[in-house]
């Protein structure tokens, strides 16, 4: 058999999903559904928002499907009724099993890692945060519990030193949309071989940075990559400087890392790193208030390359200095 052969069910919402979309759409696979977020009420005129995929769905004349609830019998019924032989999930809803366990090949998903590291919400994010020098992506079969199912395929690729999870978010999915594709190919010519996550070699990551949260045992060391929240994103200057750097990077550009400057917040998008003997008391700023604004941390100085105080626009560090007065 071959992948064109396939009926094939797609749920997605986000950009990220679309190249992924898209790579099946132009290898020639044979979509006949796509399942996404329903419209939400955006803007100042509160008029309907369409999700990126679903724009690109319409676009290719593709039957769209935005169910409510992923549980709902009314739902339920029109996904039968496609009659699918393999579901496809990208930066989607969590499935109940109804779903996932419905087309007799199964359904599979697209995860921003190298399981079974980095399971969860924010995988790229982590990775960053965590001064990562290598993440991935995985194809799996969907089980019960999440981002747990038997691998596919994966590739690995760099991540550069000052690389920002926005950059590295826009190259993994043009990287997962192929390896997509050729997980299609391999399923539909029954080549490819189901590998439990527990036979999988995990890779040696950094662990200079872990959470407190996070299993250190000596056999196997997991990190995760749970949900971002507002605490996640506040800087610790009585950190390494490498520590703080890692952070913005690893929340740019969505949602941002902070401090606080003047009793405004600062959201810092683009920073490098001073090392120096003898930093002053963490979080002290120092500026010529020209070309520079640095932040002091327990081993250096932070240095703030782009940024956006409260109320006004992103911007490089120079431009912002010259209409700030410290």
């Amino acid at each position: 058999m071959k992948a064109t052969d396939l009926r094939i069910v797609f749920m997605g919402t986000p950009e990220f999903a679309v190249a992924s979309l898209d790579a099946l759409v132009k290898a020639g696979c044979n979509i006949v559904g796509v399942v996404t977020a329903p419209d939400k009420p955006a803007g100042r005129g509160m008029k309907l928002n369409e999700s990126a995929v679903k724009k690109y769905a319409v676009e290719h004349g593709l039957h769209v499907l935005q169910p409510e609830k992923l549980k709902n019998p009314v739902f339920i019924d029109e996904l039968k009724a496609l009659q699918a032989d393999l579901q496809i999930v990208v930066a989607f809803r969590m499935l109940p099993e109804v779903v996932w366990n419905m087309p007799p090949m199964g359904t599979i998903n697209v995860h921003g890692s190298l399981l079974p590291q980095y399971r969860g919400a924010a995988p790229i994010n982590w990775a960053v945060i965590n001064g990562e020098k290598e993440t991935g992506v995985t194809t799996f079969k969907l089980k019960h519990e999440i981002d747990t199912g038997d691998i596919l395929l994966q590739q690995s690729f760099p991540i550069g030193e000052d690389e920002t999870a926005g950059e590295v978010h826009d190259r993994m999915k043009e990287i997962g949309a192929q390896l997509l594709v050729k997980t299609v190919e391999g399923i539909a010519e029954g080549r490819l071989e189901e590998r439990p996550q527990s036979t999988v070699h995990s890779p040696q990551l950094n662990t200079d940075s872990l959470p407190s949260s996070v299993d250190r045992g000596p056999s196997t060391l997991l990190k995760h990559a749970p949900k971002i929240f507002t605490e996640t994103c506040k800087i610790d200057f009585s950190k390494t400087v490498e520590e703080v750097h890692n952070l913005i990077r690893g929340l740019s550009p969505f949602p941002g890392s902070f401090t606080e400057l003047q009793g405004k917040m600062l959201k810092i998008y683009r920073s490098k790193k001073e090392t120096s003997p003898n930093p002053s008391q963490g979080g002290e700023l120092v500026t010529d208030n020209k070309t520079f604004l640095k932040f002091s941390c327990s081993n250096g100085y932070l240095h703030v390359l782009e940024l956006q105080l409260e109320g006004k626009k992103r911007m490089g560090v120079e431009e912002f200095l010259r209409g700030w007065r410290g």
